[in-house]
């Protein structure tokens, strides 16, 4: 998954892009191996000043529909916790909608993926994206996670929502220890029943760590996309297609087993 985003204020300064970057980006992905685009008009990083609505918008409907006009087929992803965003999205040509909230900030926004019948994704976040990182804490943050994902997975369940993937939510209200911790026992997750959305790539888990900055933090990231990998991730949110791409099929290679006639 392709990380697009069109703001000005991305902790990462390489995925900050424009409209008319922005498509171009996005279909530079796809052809660098992305399965799907993430596009998202508003920052979380730590801290981030929330946008409304209609400026998340008007940010991401040129590069939605840009991306779309360029590659038909393209699955794109729209990072939303704004139910209008992602309605509109969706009849623009979204395939998913990924929610930093998880259905918890936006009453409708259950109601839009149930009338839609599209993916969804939702993330674990302690806080807000201004408040995340003031003090996290955790009686045990693998175990406290998993709670939270299955008392929200039963409830869309019994809403009829079914196409459910999970993003342990790595740098949203967690420390650095909680970030490793989670990922070393990533696996854990598998009891959830659905597909496991890991976004790592460039975080200060991995610069901090390494006494670095996001912009050197791509070899790091590397590392750690393999060890998620090996410990059941089945998407990887990334900044770096070609290089989580490498990963991926060395991955596979790794872990194939060819049938015994």
């Amino acid at each position: 998954m392709g990380i697009v985003n069109c703001t000005s204020d991305s902790f990462f300064s390489g995925s900050r892009f424009t409209e008319d970057a922005a498509v171009i980006a996005g279909v530079k992905m796809l052809n660098s191996g992305a399965d799907m685009l993430d596009l998202g008009g508003q920052s979380s990083r730590p801290g981030a000043i929330e946008v409304d609505a209609p400026e998340e918008w008007r940010r991401i409907e040129a590069p939605l529909k840009g991306i779309l006009d360029a590659s038909p087929d393209a699955l794109i992803s729209v990072d939303t916790f704004h139910a209008e965003v992602a309605h509109k999205a969706l009849e623009a040509g979204a395939f998913l909608i990924n929610d930093i909230y998880g259905g918890t900030r936006d009453s409708q926004m259950i109601e839009v993926i149930k009338a839609m019948q599209c993916p969804y994704a939702m993330m674990h976040m302690q806080g807000t994206p201004r408040t995340m990182q003031d003090a996290p804490t955790y009686q045990d943050v693998v175990s406290d996670v998993i709670l939270w994902f299955q008392k929200r997975l039963d409830h869309l369940r019994q809403e009829g929502i079914h196409q459910l993937m999970v993003d342990p939510g790595f740098g949203f209200g967690k420390n650095i220890q909680h970030n490793f911790d989670l990922l070393s026992r990533l696996h854990a997750m598998n009891a959830l029943d659905c597909p496991i959305l890991v976004g790592i790539s460039r975080k200060s888990m991995i610069w901090k760590t390494l006494d670095c900055t996001a912009d050197e933090a791509l070899n790091g990231t590397t590392a750690l996309h393999a060890w998620a990998l090996e410990r059941g991730a089945n998407i990887l949110r990334v900044h770096d297609v070609s290089a989580a791409s490498e990963v991926v099929r060395l991955h596979e290679k790794l872990t194939f087993r060819p049938s015994v006639e």
